[in-house]
């Protein structure tokens, strides 16, 4: 049982009624809760809930139309997320009582000071290295437009500007990160055929293939779901379509590619996670058709070049800078 759950079960008393847990981990606490119904944002969690709880949680940015008496929200890294998340939440529960939960580590005191825009926030609990805060909502906000809440830039490319529109949540929101910065310098001379951008974020990656292979298959793969709707966002902008794709890790991605492109997640919450990368290094070839390519950018301290020839081939290095490395390795024939 995740600790933040454990948390909310001793004060099991509270949490009885029709209760939206917004953020849950993917444990037994909605078998502990039976009223209760999840809100995640997290492809793998979701799925995961789901498969255990059919009909109990949704997947999406939005909390949905089904009522609420009451909502926790597990604190997520991004305290812009937070502050969205807490607004969407008591937009729907004026009169009524929100939750907040999360690690000391993940800045939970810090985040029970927004609580304060809503009424006055106690604390209710402290245990398991986390904290559980309550407020009752006496001054509801209007419900956010998440769109307004996004961050937009401008690229400049060799081939045109691109608009990108990251929301709040996305992989390096309202910026380029360095990593991605590289890799589009080295995206020449792909293989024609199905493309995919797995770990998308705000779609740079994806939206650029799309427009440079404007005949190809392009697929955005991301496990978050404000990540997906980020992309949607920069593909319209920039007047482009391509394929959404919900998933926790390369799995769900398709089969027959040309072409797997990279940035890959490597944090999961507050704590540092390399597992998505590992198993997409491990997995690549059963996507690629013969003599398809994987490209990607990491860290150049990471070891990745030995997993990558121990399960696809010969693996290049295009290019380094900045502290990052582009690798190349194209499946046999």
């Amino acid at each position: 049982m995740d600790p933040r759950s454990e948390v909310l079960l001793r004060q099991a008393e509270l949490f009885g009624g029709d209760l939206l847990l917004a953020g849950l981990p993917a444990d037994d606490l909605l078998g502990q809760l039976p009223a209760a119904h999840g809100w995640s944002w997290q492809a793998g969690e979701h799925a995961a809930l789901a498969a255990r709880f059919a009909g109990r949680c949704q997947f999406g940015v939005v909390p949905g139309e089904r009522p609420f008496a009451a909502a926790v929200l597990f604190l997520p890294k991004s305290a812009e997320l937070a502050r969205y998340l807490l607004d969407a939440l008591a937009a729907r529960l004026p009169g009524g009582e929100l939750y907040l939960v999360g690690e000391k580590r993940g800045g939970i005191e810090s985040a029970a000071r927004q609580l304060q825009a809503f009424g006055r926030p106690r604390k209710l609990d402290s245990a398991r290295h986390c904290q559980l805060w309550q407020v009752t909502v006496e001054q509801a906000p209007p419900a956010p437009v998440l769109e307004e809440r996004a961050q937009r830039y401008r690229l400049e490319l060799t081939d045109g500007p691109l608009e990108v529109v990251s929301l709040p949540g996305a992989f390096s929101h309202g910026r380029l990160d360095r990593g991605s910065a590289l890799l589009l310098e080295h995206l020449d001379g792909l293989p024609p055929g199905d493309l995919l951008d797995f770990g998308c974020g705000a779609g740079v990656l994806g939206a650029v293939l799309k427009r440079r292979h404007p005949q190809s298959r392009v697929n955005l793969l991301d496990v978050d779901a404000f990540a997906l709707a980020s992309s949607r966002l920069t593909l319209a902008a920039n007047g482009l379509e391509a394929e959404l794709i919900g998933g926790d890790g390369i799995g769900a991605a398709p089969d027959g590619l040309a072409a797997i492109i990279s940035n890959p997640p490597f944090h999961q919450g507050v704590h540092t996670d390399y597992q998505a990368t590992e198993e997409l290094l491990r997995e690549a070839a059963r996507h690629l058709r013969p003599g398809g390519e994987l490209r990607l950018v990491a860290n150049s301290f990471l070891k990745y070049p030995p997993l990558i020839e121990r399960h696809l081939g010969p693996c290049q290095v295009l290019a380094e800078a900045h502290g990052f490395r582009i690798y190349r390795a194209v499946r046999a024939r």
